[in-house]
């Protein structure tokens, strides 16, 4: 009777293993299936390839791409990626490649009043120092609001603590002001649109 009893309770935790082991299959594609990705990709040549209808999580939370803005300027290049944000508010990520993939978190400041061309600006409780400006050739694919292609003129300031402070002015427009946040590149997590090559 041992003999049996020893038989059942091995065929018995053979059954259940393979039971657990169909639902852990189970759930893993059912995870992969409900953020329509399959894979995820993070480090340099993640951020060098995003393209409108990515997804990056940015600190976790989802944000799809909506138009990428590609510039170049005397051999240094760098990309803006227009951002849906649920809240309504504009945002961008630019990744400067001219900087070991610098990735900052840029957010409109509309209302601002202030503009560039002094030493320091002060905004927002920040005392903004002047880092560099310049003109760069720009090509647009996506949702950006911008020509296809065309010049963009800059000008960059920086904080005490790594806090910027931009100036865009696309074609004959006006300026754009925007304050931005320096993000670490395992804080962003890009996910390719489904279908990208």
């Amino acid at each position: 009777m041992s003999g049996w009893v020893a038989y059942l309770a091995v065929a018995g935790l053979i059954v259940l293993l393979a039971v657990a082991g169909a639902v852990l299959r189970r759930l893993v594609s059912r995870s992969r299936a409900g953020t329509g990705r399959g894979t995820s990709l993070a480090g340099d040549e993640a951020l060098r390839t995003i393209r409108p209808g990515d997804i990056l999580e940015i600190r976790g939370v989802p944000c799809p791409v909506r138009g990428t803005i590609r510039l170049h300027e005397a051999g240094w290049s760098w990309a803006v990626h227009l951002l849906d944000d649920v809240d309504g508010v504009r945002r961008w990520l630019s990744v400067e490649e001219r900087r070991d993939h610098e990735v900052v978190l840029w957010t409109a400041e509309p209302g601002a009043t202030v503009t560039p061309g002094a030493p320091t600006i002060d905004l927002a409780d920040h005392r903004y120092g002047w880092v560099e400006s310049g003109q760069a050739r720009y090509t647009a694919t996506g949702v950006t609001g911008r020509d296809p292609s065309g010049t963009m003129r800059y000008h960059d300031y920086q904080a005490p603590g790594g806090a910027r402070l931009s100036f865009e002015a696309y074609g004959e427009a006006g300026w754009e002001v925007a304050r931005g946040e320096l993000l670490r590149r395992a804080e962003v997590v890009v996910r390719p649109r489904t279908g990208a090559n």
